[in-house]
């Protein structure tokens, strides 16, 4: 028996603060996360390691639910 495949959830996450003077790791980040530039919008797959790089950077990002 074949499994569906399952829809996999996405996040949309917008980059809302500066990575000036902010720590290296945490710029780092946001580039990870494909997000370099103020207002920068992508959308990723609901995952927990895209979670956990959220969470470092939770104050500069703006998360939402697809």
């Amino acid at each position: 028996m074949a499994k569906k495949p399952s829809k996999a959830k996405s996040i949309t996450v917008t980059q809302t603060g500066s990575p000036i003077r902010r720590h290296k790791d945490q710029r780092e980040t946001l580039v990870g996360l494909g997000l370099n530039k103020m207002h920068r919008t992508r959308t990723l797959e609901d995952s927990p390691a895209v979670r956990g790089m959220i969470d470092k950077v939770k104050h500069l990002v703006r998360v939402e639910e697809v």
